[in-house]
């Protein structure tokens, strides 16, 4: 499974995703606060969100309750230190779906997570957005043109995913690192424009204008049809 793991306290958070990877085989993304968690979770798709409720920018229950208020119809488990009645009752009416005190046994989380990836929760549909002969499938991680697929990294998917879903509006420089690399500052200042190069060799059609557009001293964007 692909599971999103938030936790702030970076000696646990550590612990639960090198055993959630080692010992339960997923593929897993460990952040550290719920506002990143919120960004990562409009952007791609995981098939279990595993949330602290006490975190920085966003708790994890308001985070659960804003998620399911949007339509979100994924698996959620909230871990927490919380473990009277009424706080349970607080992380479910907020929308989780199971609920886990600390301390646990990482068997348990474990076996958590294997009954809720049994749930029959609400299909996922497949997220398809078509433009200019381009076909993004953010479900299956696809990018297609004119029915035949391209390869892309998974950066460079997130980035195009990013441009296409934001169709027509400039997104800077800045913007770009902050959403695609968490604003990491060891990256060259011309990493962006870098990508956006490598993409367009990808994406564009022959003879036919760039797909993602640039401008000057501002950053890129791809034009609503």
């Amino acid at each position: 499974m692909r599971v999103l793991l938030a936790e702030d306290q970076l000696v646990l958070g550590k612990i639960i995703a090198h055993m959630l990877k080692q010992r339960g085989g997923h593929d897993v993304t460990w952040v550290t606060d719920g506002q990143e968690a919120y960004n990562l979770i409009i952007d791609s798709y995981y098939d279990v969100l595993v949330l602290d409720w006490m975190m920085p920018q966003k708790d994890g229950v308001t985070l659960c309750k804003e998620l399911r208020e949007q339509g979100y119809s994924g698996a959620i488990l909230l871990l927490t230190a919380k473990d009277t009645l009424e706080e349970r009752i607080e992380g479910l009416d907020a929308g989780a779906d199971d609920y886990l005190v600390k301390p646990f046994e990482h068997d348990e989380l474990l076996a958590r997570l294997r009954a809720l990836s049994r749930r029959n929760f609400a299909p996922i549909q497949e997220d398809i957005i078509e433009v200019d002969g381009i076909r993004l499938n953010r479900s299956k991680q696809s990018i297609t043109r004119d029915g035949e697929e391209i390869q892309l990294t998974g950066r460079e998917f997130a980035l195009l995913d990013l441009l296409v879903r934001n169709r027509g509006t400039v997104l800077t420089r800045d913007l770009i690192l902050e959403r695609i690399w968490g604003g990491d500052i060891e990256l060259a200042s011309n990493s962006v424009d870098v990508y956006i190069t490598m993409l367009r060799k990808k994406i564009d059609a022959p003879n036919q204008k760039t797909l993602i557009r640039s401008i000057r001293g501002v950053g890129y964007v791809i034009e609503k049809s």
